[in-house]
Formats: C-alpha cells, sequence, structure tokens
C-alpha cells in the first residue's frame, strides 16, 4: 500500500512546485513593479518666457534631482503639442495670479497625479491656486484610464490559458493543424476582446476595428509563443507563458505606471515587451491622434514573428522525432503509461485556467 502511495505522493509534490514557484514569481514581479512607485526622468516643461522662466525651471530641477526632466517651453499651444505627442507628462504655465498646469491623463492617470503632487505646493507658495487643464482625457467610461490595462488582462488570460488546450490536448495533432488552431482561437479572443472595449464597457468609441486588429496580433502572438514552447516545456509550459506573459508582461505594461514611475528594470522592458506594445497602441490609436502608432504595432508584429519562428521550429522538432498525428496505436502495455500522460495534461490545463 505503501508503495502504491509514494509515487501519488511525489506525483502531488512535483505538481506543488508549479504555484509555489508562481507565488514567489508574482510576488517579486508585482511589488518589483508597483510598491514604490518613484519619478524617474520624468519629462515636464515650464512655459514662460526671460529669465524668470530659466530661473524657475532650474530651480524645480535642482530640487527634484533625476526624478525630473525639466525643459522650458515659450508658448501654451507648444506645450499642448508636446503633450499631445506624449513628449512631456505636465507643463507648468508660469502666472503669477492664475498658475496653470496642463496635462493629458489619457497617457496616465498615475502619472497626472505625481505631477500634480508636484506642482501644486508650487502653486500654493505663490499664493495662488492652480487650475488644472486637462487636454487629453479619457472617456466617460474610463475615467482612470485603465480599461485598456484590464482589457489587456482578460485578452492575456483568455490566450495563454489556450496555450495549454493546443500544446497539451492537441499534442497529437500536427504542428500545421495546432498554428490553424492558434489563428481561430485569437481571432475568437480578439473578438471577445473588442466586444468588451466597444459595445459592452464603451472603453473605445472610435477606431473599434483598429483596436480589434491589434488585440488579434497580440493574442495570436501569445498563442504561437505559447505552443512552441510546449513542444519543450511541457508541463511547465503554464509556469513559462505565466512568466513572459503576466509577470514580466503585465508589470511593464504601463497600463498602472508608466516607465517614468519604475524602477530600470521595468522601464527597460516597457520599451519592447509586447503587453506594452498593446497598451500603449491602444492609447495612441484612441487618443492621441494615432501619434507613435506605427512603432507599437510593430513590436506587435516583432513578438507575432518569434511566435511564428517559435511554432516552426517546435514542428521541425517534433518531425525529427516522429509526428505525434503519425504515430501508430500504443500496444496495450503502454496504455496505463498514456493514461498518466492523459491526466498530466488534464491537470496542465486545469493550472493554467485556474490561474
Amino acid at each position: 500500500m505503501s508503495g502504491t502511495r509514494e509515487p501519488a505522493l511525489r506525483h502531488v509534490l512535483t505538481h506543488l512546485l508549479t504555484p509555489l514557484l508562481m507565488c514567489v514569481g508574482m510576488g517579486l514581479a508585482y511589488l518589483g513593479a508597483f510598491a514604490s512607485p518613484e519619478p524617474h526622468h520624468l519629462p515636464i516643461a515650464v512655459v514662460g518666457s526671460g529669465p524668470e522662466a530659466k530661473v524657475f525651471a532650474q530651480t524645480v530641477k535642482d530640487k527634484a534631482g533625476d526624478a525630473l526632466d525639466v525643459r522650458t517651453l515659450t508658448s501654451r499651444s507648444t506645450a499642448v503639442d508636446q503633450l499631445e505627442t506624449r513628449d512631456i507628462d505636465g507643463a507648468y504655465v508660469l502666472d503669477a495670479k492664475a498658475p496653470e498646469l496642463i496635462v493629458a491623463s489619457a497617457g496616465s492617470d498615475t502619472t497626472v497625479s505625481v505631477v500634480q503632487k508636484i506642482f501644486t505646493p508650487v502653486a500654493a507658495e505663490q499664493g495662488a491656486p492652480l487650475k488644472v487643464t486637462d487636454v487629453t482625457p479619457t472617456v466617460d467610461n474610463d475615467p482612470t484610464g485603465q480599461g485598456l490595462f484590464f482589457l489587456l488582462v482578460a485578452v492575456s488570460i483568455g490566450s495563454y490559458a489556450s496555450v495549454a488546450v493546443i500544446g497539451g490536448a492537441g499534442a497529437a495533432l500536427r504542428m500545421r493543424t495546432r498554428a490553424l488552431l492558434v489563428v481561430g482561437a485569437s481571432g475568437v479572443v480578439s473578438l471577445i476582446g473588442a466586444a468588451f472595449a466597444g459595445p459592452v464597457f464603451h472603453l473605445a468609441h472610435t477606431h473599434l476595428w483598429g483596436l480589434w486588429g491589434m488585440t488579434w496580433l497580440y493574442s495570436a502572438g501569445v498563442l504561437l509563443i505559447g505552443v512552441g514552447l510546449h513542444t519543450f516545456l511541457k508541463k511547465w509550459t503554464t509556469l513559462g507563458v505565466m512568466v513572459l506573459f503576466v509577470m514580466l508582461n503585465f508589470t511593464s505594461s504601463g497600463g498602472i505606471f508608466r516607465p517614468e514611475l519604475q524602477n530600470g528594470f521595468f522601464a527597460g522592458l516597457h520599451s519592447f515587451w509586447n503587453g506594452a506594445g498593446y497598451v500603449e497602441g491602444a492609447r495612441s490609436l484612441l487618443y492621441f491622434g494615432q501619434h507613435d502608432l506605427a512603432r507599437n504595432l510593430w513590436t506587435l508584429v516583432a513578438w507575432l514573428l518569434v511566435g511564428a519562428a517559435m511554432i516552426t521550429v517546435a514542428g521541425l522538432a517534433e518531425r525529427r522525432r516522429g509526428t505525434p498525428a503519425a504515430v501508430e496505436p500504443a500496444p496495450a502495455h503502454k496504455h496505463k503509461r498514456e493514461a498518466v500522460h492523459d491526466q498530466d495534461q488534464e491537470e496542465e490545463m486545469e493550472e493554467a485556467v485556474g490561474v
């Protein structure tokens, strides 16, 4: 009896490694990215002319140190233009009687809060109330602008959970068939995402089909990479895609805190990770006149191409070992081993969907 229990216990303990490693990874990623947001080279402008504006800007810079990158602009219209092209995150207009802070909250509500905290005391020292003007607000249905981040979460879960199904339950299928399933699954996930963004929660009042196309690019990239990795990682695929598309992805996307409020590691990931490409691309499409949209689209395309390469390499590796779909039916003495393999696949899918 004890001989039967020992393999079962070892089986359970082996599978417990995945959630425990997820716990450690999620803690390190989320707390590392979100626990202590501080500005790092946050780009802001002081609007004014003459020596007074330059002295004021230098004073702000001296007090802030590396937290702020301060520039001077001579006109309010120039400041608005730079906010709409996302070159700066805030502009303080000098005026002894009515100072004004210009922001674009569609870029990041948390960044706007930080900029307001910086300049509200400055205006108070002048003895004047601070007027805050938002030149690029979000839609009324998404007042914090974080709806796009939670859309990323929903689409990501639908995508990486599908990896376990296509890679695990579909392991007996040829890679070409699995690739077609990836195209179909990502198409369905992207339609669900578009429904959430449009008629369900009204996050996107315009360019809904453009957002759908970006969602498909993102989802297909996740699925291709995940299914390709499954050939090599097997039961560890869930942990692998969690690291790639949750721990490192959500935290560096800019959906909660933009890179100027994060440490160098997550700020660096933001420049090329696919979640950042999706969130920033959606912001560019919906709010900022498609400025910088092309760069974010190329980020998503690059991840899609990596996925295509990954699934191609996986297909070649499987062909070298013998294509799963071409394998002859197993003899009777292998049925027990296959039953264990099927159980592992079911547990892998449960872990992926449960997470």
